[in-house]
């Protein structure tokens, strides 16, 4: 199965400006767990990058990534065009 979302990640901006990286991180695998219904994500260098591109404060308002799950129930994500 193969999905493409875009996900938003305003929720991270109402933390405070040193954790916002690694909340915007955790939300995205949130979302996923949620809407793909596995515990296993794993996420493409990529998609960190994207997130990390400008620092750990100013992350982007939305991310556009493309979700696989594969047969063991995993689900691969890599950023979307």
């Amino acid at each position: 199965m193969e999905r493409v979302y875009v996900i938003p990640l305003r929720k991270a901006k109402d933390v405070p400006r040193t954790i916002r990286a690694p909340k915007s991180v955790r939300i995205v695998k949130e979302f996923l767990q949620k809407h793909m219904k596995s515990e296993e994500i794993k996420l493409d260098a990529s998609v960190n990058e994207k997130l990390w591109e400008r620092g750990i404060q100013k992350i982007p308002s939305k991310i556009k990534v493309k979700a696989v799950k594969e047969e063991d129930g995993s689900v691969a994500v890599t950023l979307a065009e």
